[in-house]
């Protein structure tokens, strides 16, 4: 079973777009959305029905606060460092209940309230900061998740997306996983690539889009993942796509082809469907091409 990731550095490049194509050329393979700040793959997939299962996701931990045993003494409001706790009759975003109230948006579980207090009425709950989907789409199984608002992303819901993917993959006739990678550097993108065959980035040539570029591939390259790059939107300035051809040579990095700009993306997305489902597009036909040189120097397909 082979895992590949499609990534960017940044968003807007057209990375999710990109992975929905390809999954619409690929055939028995499983989906992994793991941009779950901003899961959308679904939205392109056909997978915007009720999800076959769901299941919560709990990181990290949240004070509680017992209103009968709570005789707000006022300790665990002096020690707030996040200003979360408040006493009855002032306000406070997302409380509930008498004595001391504590923001779920604003409380960020360091437990200090729960050791100050005499009356023993605080304590700390695993925090429900998300959900995680397994859904049916046009290309076969996805898995995907949604974090609550103002929840971190740690990359355990990534590391969560993956392993669900992976039985999927396992218990079925998929030989390949497409993971739809978050974007960035940071620790949800870290969890997005280890372990795949082979990484493909998304760029765009822009000024962010090759510093983030050099970002995304010192990383690819640090975690020893085979690297390849696709250059969308290539002829917005061919100064800058060449730059960032030159520096993908300079560390090894094979630019499987260039996508033109298409304003057909954008039909495509407001429709809820690939490119590949538009005929007659240069964009279309770049894409093609593409995923048959990454399937191939990735070993999904045997060269010709």
């Amino acid at each position: 079973m082979k895992q590949i990731a499609v990534v960017s550095g940044k968003g807007g490049t057209g990375k999710t777009s990109i992975t929905a194509a390809f999954a619409g050329i690929q055939e028995n393979l499983v989906l992994a959305d793991c941009d779950v700040d901003a899961a959308d793959l679904h939205l392109l997939v056909g997978a915007n029905g009720k999800p076959e299962t769901a299941e919560p996701f709990f990181s990290g931990y949240r004070a509680v606060v017992d209103p009968v045993r709570c005789d707000s003494c006022g300790r665990c409001v002096e020690v707030c460092r996040f200003e979360a706790v408040k006493l009855a009759g002032d306000q406070v975003a997302g409380s509930a209940g008498g004595g001391a109230k504590i923001s779920e948006i604003l409380c960020e579980g360091c437990g200090c309230c729960v050791d100050v207090c005499p009356s023993d009425a605080v304590e700390l709950e695993e925090n429900h900061a998300g959900e995680l989907f397994v859904s049916s789409s046009r290309f076969g199984p996805l898995v995907h998740a949604r974090l609550k608002p103002g929840e971190g992303n740690t990359g355990k819901l990534v590391s969560m997306v993956r392993s669900r993917a992976e039985a999927i993959a396992g218990n079925g006739k998929e030989g390949l996983i497409l993971v739809d990678g978050s974007p960035g550097i940071g620790c949800p993108v870290i969890a997005s690539v280890t372990g795949t065959d082979a990484a493909l980035i998304v760029t765009e040539p822009s000024v962010s889009g090759l510093h983030d570029l050099e970002r995304i591939a010192d990383l690819c390259v640090h975690f020893h993942i085979p690297t390849y790059a696709v250059i969308n939107k290539s002829d917005l300035s061919l100064e800058l796509t060449g730059k960032i051809e030159d520096m993908c040579r300079s560390r090894g990095i094979a630019v499987l082809g260039r996508i033109p700009f298409d304003p057909l993306f954008i039909e495509a997305m407001v429709a809820g469907r690939t490119v590949l489902q538009y005929k007659g597009s240069p964009a279309v036909e770049a894409i093609r091409g593409i995923w048959m040189a990454f399937a191939e120097n990735s070993g999904i397909r045997e060269k010709t």
